[in-house]
């Protein structure tokens, strides 16, 4: 369905409306009755968004809004059709060759035996295809237009590496008893890539 955008069930196939998308949780403490998902199949996942503890105050707001008999009312802010339109919006912001450049490179050295980036061969196992860029660009130009620019900065794309990133590489041993995870070896390599620009 994530690919597709279509499903089967008993030999009939139903199209999937627009706006589609997954939202999807991980617990990182408890693993019993889940099943790991393939590469294959985080790869098909934009972001992977990290949710630390909420702080005093925000717990507060959770059991305020949680145990009480109050039933929330819901507001719709958007209509479907309008989500489509922010959608095809984000598509046409435009993005120099440099800053597809730079998604290129950053993605590639994440390719261990593919870059010329020693730390992606020493800490990475696996690196991320080419469906990271095609996410880093379409998530750098909603950032920009967010931040009230018509266009895409390398500022994006290195902002969004870790979320796009971390999901779509694999440590290696070497990495993990060294203490280093994904968001660890993403720094080094946008800071490998800002050394090697401004040389």
């Amino acid at each position: 369905a994530m690919s597709e955008r279509r499903v089967t069930c008993r030999g009939r196939t139903y199209e999937l409306p627009d706006p589609f998308f997954v939202l999807a949780t991980q617990n990182p403490i408890e693993q019993e009755g889940t099943y790991t998902l393939p590469e294959a199949q985080l790869d098909r996942f934009m972001f992977m968004v990290r949710v630390g503890y909420p702080n005093a105050e925000e717990e507060i707001e959770i059991l305020r809004r949680t145990t009480g008999g109050a039933k929330p009312k819901l507001n719709r802010l958007f209509q479907a059709a309008d989500i489509t339109r922010l959608q095809e919006l984000v598509r046409q912001v435009p993005i120099a060759d440099h800053v597809y450049e730079h998604v290129v490179a950053l993605v590639q050295s994440t390719r261990p035996g593919v870059a010329d980036v020693a730390d992606a061969t020493k800490w990475l196992q696996w690196g991320a295809g080419p469906r990271a860029g095609q996410m880093l660009v379409l998530g750098a130009k909603a950032r920009a237009l967010l931040h009230g620019r018509f266009h895409v900065a390398t500022e994006d794309i290195d902002a969004l590496a870790k979320p796009v990133l971390r999901h779509r590489v694999v440590p290696t041993f070497a990495a993990q008893a060294a203490g280093l995870d994904p968001d660890k070896i993403i720094e080094r390599l946008i800071a490998a890539r800002a050394k090697a620009a401004s040389a």
